[in-house]
């Protein structure tokens, strides 16, 4: 039988940086579901998002999400920030045989810090214009997420923490 761990969290809340060394400290293999969209699709998810919409994006992502859940190996599954709220994305997430949903929860300030260089690399965000209306955006978007993110089995608080200090706590509570 095989495991599967979804990351899931808002933007910014280190999904696919912890899901990597993850994955390299147990032995997973590593699933970054927007890269997989992109090397499915042959596009950035930007593009995607400009050419069609946001609507067509979560129908893609909950085709890719079926397919990388269905396979039969050991992963780690890094889930877009949005993931979880559409379609019926965590009813696949906990349904998956032997699933675990780890809610890498992260506060506004540390969103913001983590978030504001990268802002025209992200199509969410990328029509803000400062810090200041990129905290007022988190804001809003984390409480509208929240309730999704926080139906996941387990929960880690990750403001405090450097990754190495998130792969250990992770490992220690899947052991």
């Amino acid at each position: 039988m095989y495991n599967t761990i979804f990351l899931i969290g808002y933007m910014g809340s280190g999904k696919s940086v912890v899901g990597k060394l993850l994955s390299k400290t147990n032995d997973y293999d590593f699933y970054d579901l927007d890269e997989y969209i992109e090397e499915k699709e042959g596009k950035k998810v930007s593009e995607i998002f400009n050419e069609n919409s946001e609507v067509y994006f979560r129908k893609i992502e909950n085709k890719y999400l079926k397919e990388i859940s269905l396979l039969k190996h050991n992963k780690i599954i890094s889930t877009g920030g949005g993931t979880p709220c559409f379609q019926n994305n965590f009813e696949i997430i906990n349904q998956t045989p032997n699933s675990t949903s780890i809610y890498l929860k992260t506060n506004v300030d540390a969103l913001v810090n983590r978030l504001k260089n990268t802002i025209n690399k992200r199509p969410l965000i990328s029509h803000l214009n400062d810090q200041i209306q990129l905290k007022e955006f988190i804001k809003i978007h984390l409480f509208e997420r929240s309730f999704y993110y926080e139906k996941s089995k387990i929960k880690v608080k990750t403001d405090k923490l450097n990754i190495n200090d998130i792969v250990e706590l992770i490992t220690n509570i899947l052991t």
